[in-house]
């Protein structure tokens, strides 16, 4: 009978982890200075992997739903402030805003899943399917927001004359704001209508292969992946839109006027 999966040793991990070599001599050979940054970028993937399945062993064995919660809540502020920290530009509240941005769009469409899609899996908190589900919809709702606000905070600097000439001319600050608003939703949402496009056919995802390589029927292993993507498409639109409604909010006040000062370089 065939092992339903092939369980690796750290000496076979510490095989995989030495490829990391490749990117360094390729950095070294076109002298991308980039050996420093893979370095810890190489640290930092093997201990915040191991922290997490420490962590992860645990909650699994405990099983109770505030822990569950409380992890869900740690992953979700983690993800908040990095889509923060990957903006070139701020403006007055952007780290509360992101994060609840994130959270908002990524627990509601959590919450749909759970309820109607997985409602036979029985208690809606168990971590096998809530942990790897959410960090798969914030880790993709992250990148649609802050490549979004990037976008919206880009076009409002660059076409800062157009829009005061909009404003002068009567437009309501909706009005003057649609245009970048609609680019940087566009924007946001772009990486996963390619992924979208192309998976199947280029790419097999993660957790298709994953559980492909434990042992589950690919028809199955498939079902699961067209709902993964399907969720993650959702909160990154409700994510990026949520973004950009907190920021436009933020550069024009109620008397519709533009406050390009709110928007600054870090």
């Amino acid at each position: 009978m065939i092992d339903p999966y092939v369980s690796l040793s750290y000496w076979q991990v510490a095989a995989a982890a030495s490829l990391i070599v490749v990117n360094g001599l390729v950095s070294l050979t076109l002298k991308l200075r980039m050996e420093k940054l893979l370095l810890v970028a190489s640290i930092r993937t093997v201990v915040q992997l191991l922290m997490m399945g420490m962590v992860l062993e645990w909650v699994f064995q405990l099983d109770r739903w505030y822990v569950v919660i409380g992890l869900a809540l740690l992953m979700t502020v983690i993800a908040g402030m990095t889509a923060v920290s990957r903006n070139e530009r701020r403006y007055p509240g952007i780290r509360i805003h992101m994060v609840v941005s994130v959270w908002a769009s990524s627990w509601l469409i959590m919450a749909v899943a759970l309820a109607v899609i997985m409602h036979g899996i029985g208690p809606w908190y168990q971590p096998q399917y809530v942990i790897p589900l959410l960090g798969m919809i914030l880790g993709n709702t992250l990148n649609g927001v802050s490549v979004g606000l990037n976008t919206l905070t880009e076009s409002l600097k660059t076409r800062r004359d157009e829009v005061d000439t909009l404003l002068a001319l009567g437009a309501t600050r909706w009005e003057a704001a649609r245009q970048p608003l609609q680019r940087a939703v566009r924007t946001g949402m772009i990486p996963i209508v390619n992924s979208m496009m192309i998976v199947g056919l280029v790419s097999l995802p993660g957790m298709m292969t994953g559980q492909l390589i434990a042992g589950m029927a690919p028809i199955q292993a498939v079902k699961y992946q067209i709902v993964i993507m399907f969720l993650i498409a959702s909160a990154t639109a409700l994510g990026t839109v949520g973004t950009a409604l907190f920021c436009w909010m933020r550069v024009f006040n109620g008397n519709h006027q533009f406050l390009p000062e709110q928007i600054t370089d870090r």
